[in-house]
C-alpha cells in the first residue's frame, strides 16, 4: 500500500530520491574531507610551474580532457601499460581534476618523459606523421598564439587561495617565465610534467 502511494505521485517519489541521493552522498563525500591521502600531496607532487600551468589551461581549452584520461585505475592491464595506479594525492592541485572517463587516445597519467619535446611538438603540429592511424586532430594554431604572461600571476594568486602553495616569489617571477613563450611550448611543458613523481614509487 505504502509503496503505491509513493509511485503514483511523482512529485513525492522525486524527493524521496532527493533524499536517498544526498545521503549516500554525504556518506561518500565527507570521509574524504578528513583523509590524508586526499587532502595531502603524494610524495614529490609539488604546484605547477608557471609555464606548465598555463599548458594546463590550454589542455582543458583545447577539450584534451574528452579523449586522453589522467587515471590509471590499480587494474593489472593498466598498470603494465601506463605505470604505478592513481593517487588521488596526485591531484591535490588541480582545479578541476583531470581524470576524465573516456580513451579515444592513450591515458596521459604517466606520459611526462616518455617522449622528447621534439617529438611532442611534431604530434600536436601533425599527428598522424608520427602515429598514421591517429584520430587526433592537429593543433597548428598552438605554434601562433602566445601565452599571455600578464595574466598568469592572477592565476596563480587565484590557486592560492584554494589552497595551492604558490609562493610569492613564484608567483613575482610568473610572468617572466612564460614571456615570448607560444601556447605549443606551454603545452608541452604541463605534458612533459605529467607523471614524473611516480617514477620513483614502489
Amino acid at each position: 500500500m505504502n509503496h503505491d502511494i509513493i509511485e503514483t505521485r511523482t512529485g513525492l517519489l522525486g524527493v524521496l530520491i532527493a533524499i536517498v541521493i544526498s545521503i549516500a552522498g554525504l556518506v561518500e563525500i565527507v570521509p574524504l574531507f578528513f583523509s590524508s591521502q586526499v587532502t595531502r600531496p603524494a610524495p614529490g607532487i609539488t604546484p605547477y610551474p608557471a609555464l606548465a600551468l598555463e599548458g594546463r589551461d590550454i589542455y582543458i581549452r583545447e577539450g584534451c580532457y574528452n579523449c586522453h584520461s589522467q587515471m590509471i585505475r590499480p587494474l593489472r592491464g593498466e598498470t603494465e601499460r601506463y605505470g604505478h595506479y592513481s593517487l588521488a594525492g596526485e591531484s591535490v592541485y588541480d582545479h578541476p581534476f583531470q581524470f576524465g572517463s573516456k580513451r579515444t587516445g592513450p591515458d596521459l597519467a604517466r606520459v611526462g618523459g616518455r617522449y622528447t619535446d621534439e617529438w611532442h611538438r611534431v604530434h600536436l603540429m601533425q599527428p598522424r606523421d608520427l602515429v598514421p592511424e591517429s584520430n587526433m586532430p592537429a593543433f597548428p594554431w598552438l605554434a601562433k598564439n602566445v601565452v599571455d604572461a600578464r595574466v598568469t600571476p592572477d592565476k596563480m594568486r587565484a590557486l592560492r587561495r584554494v589552497g595551492v602553495p604558490y609562493t610569492d616569489a613564484e608567483i613575482a617571477a610568473a610572468s617572466d617565465a612564460v614571456q615570448g613563450k607560444t601556447e605549443l611550448e606551454a603545452l608541452i611543458a604541463y605534458l612533459q610534467g605529467l607523471g614524473l613523481a611516480a617514477k620513483g614509487w614502489k
